[in-house]
């Protein structure tokens, strides 16, 4: 059993800056991708960031020069450093973690609320 835990949201101003922690733990491949997604009230929920085990990064093009995702391998935890927020960045964040063999996990999500 897979288990994904966010933490980091909350309110903050436009301008300002927030680091999402997801920790992962159970039975987890070596081979796989841990991302995040956001999805806003009456929206999809669309991919921010994403890191593979093997260093490759995605990221949509809203947030490119703005967010950072790192991880920590070792600890299975994903990061999400997001810097110069704006008020259409208010979402609830959502980790994901996945591999080739079919695993596909969800957290439950964190609130993030940009105020302008």
């Amino acid at each position: 059993q897979v288990q994904l835990v966010e933490s980091g949201g909350g309110l903050v101003q436009a301008g300002g800056s927030l680091r999402l922690s997801c920790a992962a733990s159970g039975t987890i491949f070596t081979i796989n991708v841990m991302g995040w997604y956001r999805q806003a009230p009456g929206k999809q929920r669309d991919l921010v960031a994403s890191l593979a085990s093997t260093g490759s990064t995605n990221y949509a093009d809203s947030v490119k020069g703005r967010f950072t995702i790192s991880r920590d391998n070792a600890k299975n935890i994903v990061y999400l450093q997001m810097n110069s927020l704006k008020p259409e960045d208010t979402a609830t964040y959502y980790c994901n973690l996945k591999w080739p063999a079919g695993g596909n996990y969800w957290g439950k999500g964190t609130l993030v609320t940009v105020s302008s």
